[in-house]
């Protein structure tokens, strides 16, 4: 008996690349944003006019300049190189949190919905369990043990995730193994990790990858939180929430930093809500022509 396969209506590849070049003014402008700060991010140190770290008693709070195109702060460095080295910080976070606690809750979420029994109900029960505190207010309790640090901060936010991506995998896988391709593969002797690479896998990365991509400006914007909050990136190191944490008790004397900061977030945030609901829109069954 030959496996049984699942025709698609359309390829996932050309639904994602169809609706993102619909000609959806919005669509298109999210997606020039994303790549532009992912650009800056990476060339920072050619695109960076000044060393963000470096200070200067003769410069403080200075107004915009040809020199200094969004001014300086209290200690004199300039704001528009600490905004384009906070952004490798902030995105980086914002990108592998993601990436690990998919990782981690798709595999978690797969084994619980393709095994079931008392596998799935001690890791349904951890889950809800995590699932009931709020993503923040469990990032903050986990960064408050682990302290501040960059690479804390990546797991303190996986962590938060993995819930969510479990309980979609869960539900996802759920329906898979019902389907009559799945049932003929294990009728024919295919081991369970051959059908759940083969056939499992395949069938729930929709939802998996479109979690992913609105959960990157989660990231972010949980990144700044902690960091505004003094449990993120650690000073001297600019990332856009303590940049904006540094600056408040300096608004008056120089806003720049908090107004270019909150922008950042702003724009990018919503950038990567705006591609997530396109994702989801090109990839869901009931939406595509």
């Amino acid at each position: 008996m030959s496996e049984v396969v699942q025709v698609a209506s359309e390829p996932p590849r050309r639904a994602v690349m169809r609706e993102l070049l619909s000609g959806n003014a919005t669509v298109l402008g999210s997606g020039l944003v994303v790549v532009l700060m992912v650009l800056i991010a990476l060339f920072a140190p050619l695109l960076a006019p000044m060393d963000p770290l470096t200070q200067s008693v003769f410069k403080i709070n200075q107004y915009p300049s040809a020199e200094n195109w969004l001014g300086t702060d209290q200690f004199g460095r300039d704001v528009l190189s600490r905004l384009i080295y906070g952004s490798r910080n902030s995105l980086v976070v914002g990108l592998v949190s993601p990436i690990i606690a998919a990782l981690i809750g798709t595999t978690l979420g797969v084994v619980a919905g393709y095994y079931g029994g008392i596998v799935d109900r001690l890791l349904t029960r951890l889950n809800d369990a995590m699932l009931s505190f709020p993503e923040l207010l469990l990032a903050i309790m986990i960064a408050s043990v682990l302290g501040g640090g960059f690479w804390n901060v990546v797991g303190v936010i996986a962590l938060a995730f993995i819930p969510s991506f479990a309980r979609v995998a869960r539900a996802s896988t759920l329906s898979v193994v019902q389907e009559a391709y799945v049932e003929a593969s294990v009728a024919v002797g295919l081991s369970s990790p051959r059908i759940i690479i083969r056939h499992v896998l395949p069938n729930i990365a929709a939802p998996i990858l479109v979690l992913l991509t609105l959960w990157v400006a989660s990231a972010i914007r949980l990144e700044a939180s902690l960091s505004f909050l003094g449990l993120g990136t650690q000073a001297p190191e600019p990332s856009w929430g303590n940049i904006i944490r540094d600056s408040l008790n300096n608004i008056f004397g120089s806003p720049w930093p908090i107004i270019g900061a909150g922008l950042l977030i702003t724009v990018v945030v919503l950038s990567f809500n705006v591609l997530g609901d396109a994702l989801r829109d090109a990839l869901d069954p009931e939406t595509q022509s």
